[in-house]
């Protein structure tokens, strides 16, 4: 009989346990970027939206139950959590002169401003992708995507991002910014995009 009772009293104990309190908390943090964003939970049939910063899902065995959230709340209680996040990743784009791999006067006077922030960056992983219009031939304007994606890798090794951090890739003419046809001039077309994680 006494082992009936203790394992009356386990299952008692089991059951008080799910019911006191949810099996998980969900906290809708802002964007870095203050881009508006919403979760969906899906649970016992139901859905239940959190799209404001801070908001906050009780999540237990009957469902999810949302609740404003409070900034401060969470910062007290998570802030030390918070402050180990990675920074997000960024993306910069720089623009070249017709036919070469010389970035315009806007781009070059940019690139200060560039280089100052992927340095400020512990250990960054950067992806940089070269493009084209569509002027040339597909063949010419892979090479050429290469040659300004290797130049503005040089840029940003001579400012002391480490070489082997930095991966090189070309699209050529494949990723149009702004569609054409072929043989349009495009000055948007021929850039460099610079991806830092």
């Amino acid at each position: 009989m006494p082992v009936f009772l203790i394992w009356v009293a386990c299952l008692a104990a089991a059951v008080a346990q799910l019911q006191r309190a949810p099996n998980e908390q969900i906290t809708l943090l802002p964007n870095q970027d203050g881009r508006p964003s919403a979760v969906i939970i899906t649970t016992a049939g139901k859905e239940t939206v959190l799209n404001q910063p801070y908001q906050t899902a009780a999540v237990g065995s009957a469902g999810a139950v949302a609740s404003a959230g409070d900034s401060k709340d969470i910062k007290n209680r998570y802030g030390a959590l918070l402050e180990t996040l990675p920074q997000r990743a960024a993306v910069f784009i720089v623009y070249f002169i017709t036919d070469t791999d010389e970035l315009t006067p806007e781009s070059a006077a940019q690139l200060a401003d560039i280089k100052a922030q992927l340095a400020a960056r512990p250990a960054p992983e950067v992806i940089v992708i070269g493009h084209t219009d569509t002027v040339a031939r597909r063949a010419y304007n892979d090479e050429l995507s290469l040659r300004r994606a290797e130049t503005v890798k040089r840029m940003l090794v001579e400012v002391g991002i480490p070489a082997d951090q930095i991966s090189v890739q070309a699209r050529g003419e494949r990723e149009l910014l702004v569609p054409t046809g072929d043989g349009v001039d495009e000055p948007r077309n021929r850039r460099v995009e610079i991806r830092v994680r």
